[in-house]
């Protein structure tokens, strides 16, 4: 396609979501599988306007899939509710460790005995496929920070801390490999990437994020007047995060997610608010009432990176489905999906939900719900860029075409009858 196609095509695709974006959401299906759809249309298995190699434009794939999954990481983290608790946070903490975990091994026993990869190369497959997606998981997705919802506050919190808690299984891969140093017996990679890279982004995440908002509060409460760019700072904070995280070779997609929930907490406990309020009245000394709006910059800045985070999804999925051919889709493939979605993901988050409270109902929802994306192709494009064979490499990329392919549909077809369903249940009769 040449570069004026791309602009109609791009361009027509915006105004119709533009035009129907109240429409989509009330049918039973999500966005994501339109613009799959075009792809397919437009792609190999279509009319054949455009080609999209992953393999070799997998250096461009991994720098868009990056920028795609930090926006969305922060726009999961300040819509996490403050404060933050052990108590509430209890579920998707297991979900993000113990769940993923088993996900891996999973991945990593199916891959290894019945599609018959190399060992490195099946834990890789599994820790590409492990994370669910920040971007593409929209629909399940926390509404704002004072949603109340239980499963939705679970299926994005565990989106946005097991997109870096894989991290140090794709580092096992690639050891395993030999494209990653592991130390004698892995003591490298146990304390290096898996406590230093996981606890250094945290840290580095949540005073990133005090920092800026304890700074716009102490601007706003010196200067009345002062008025800022809420959009930028958002922007900023993550690249400052991410960047430093980066630095000192610690997880950045945690660094990012935790700065973004520790400037919503930050924000509301130095005004004095509560969840849910974003102003205070105050009086003057001639008794007149004066508004003091506490516009928080987690607040402000989340709108114009939701409208960021859907022009990523546009361009990544219409790019997925210029990624497919007619012979994509072969039983090895498909069965890998399978055991991905009825298999694994189940299991996995009932074993790692194993004693805590969240009811039966929730579990089985939170099993299904495991969206695949953007994260697992940001994954296996890390990957190659760090040297992956590229005989493996075009058998990962096949694979987790399909499984994000699938995910789309599957998921996306199934979420909001579901969704849908469980709300009614849960009202009283």
């Amino acid at each position: 396609m040449t570069a004026e196609t791309w602009f109609i095509l791009i361009g027509t695709l915006l105004l119709v979501v533009g035009f129907t974006f109240s429409y989509f959401k009330r049918v039973p299906a999500t966005s994501a599988i339109l613009y799959l759809m075009i792809g397919v249309i437009f792609g190999p298995m279509g009319f054949g306007l455009f080609h999209f190699n992953s393999l070799e434009e997998s250096a461009l794939l991994e720098l868009l899939t990056e920028i795609a999954v930090l926006i969305s990481l922060y726009c999961a983290g300040v819509k996490m509710p403050a404060p933050v608790t052990i108590k509430r946070w209890q579920n998707p903490l297991q979900l993000a460790v113990f769940s993923m975990a088993i996900t891996v091994g999973l991945v990593t026993l199916f891959g290894y005995y019945w599609l018959t990869l190399p060992l490195g190369a099946a834990v890789l497959l599994g820790a590409v496929v492990a994370p669910t997606d920040p971007v593409l998981a929209t629909e399940v997705q926390v509404r704002h920070a004072d949603d109340p919802d239980h499963l939705r506050f679970a299926l994005t919190c565990e989106a946005g801390m097991n997109d870096g808690s894989a991290f140090p299984f794709v580092m096992l891969g690639l050891g395993l490999l030999g494209l990653h140093d592991l130390g004698d017996a892995g003591w490298r990679w146990l304390a290096v990437d898996v406590f230093w890279a996981s606890g250094a982004g945290i840290g580095i995440g949540i005073l990133a994020g005090y920092g800026v908002g304890w700074l716009v509060n102490k601007i706003r409460t010196t200067f009345l007047d002062t008025a800022f760019l809420e959009s930028f700072l958002g922007l900023g904070l993550i690249a400052l995060a991410y960047g430093v995280s980066l630095l000192v070779d610690a997880w950045g997609f945690l660094a990012v997610f935790s700065a973004a929930v520790a400037l919503r907490h930050t924000e509301l406990k130095l005004a004095g608010l509560k969840q849910g309020y974003s102003e205070r009245i105050e009086t003057r000394q001639d008794d007149e009432p004066k508004a003091i709006a506490h516009v928080h910059v987690s607040e402000s800045s989340l709108v114009f990176n939701e409208h960021l985070e859907r022009l990523a999804e546009i361009v990544l999925v219409l790019l997925i489905g210029g990624s497919l051919f007619w012979d994509s889709w072969s039983w090895r493939a498909a069965g890998f999906a399978a055991f991905l979605f009825f298999v694994a993901r189940p299991i996995s988050v009932h074993l790692g939900l194993l004693g805590s409270r969240a009811p039966m109902r929730m579990r089985h929802l939170v099993g299904w719900f495991g969206v695949r994306g953007i994260g697992s192709l940001y994954y296996l494009m890390y990957a190659i860029q760090h040297g992956l064979p590229e005989d493996i490499a075009l058998e990962l990329i096949h694979l987790t075409l399909v499984v994000v392919a699938l995910s789309i549909l599957v998921h996306g077809v199934s979420v909001k009858p579901t969704i849908a369903r469980y709300w009614r249940s849960r009202k009283p009769r």
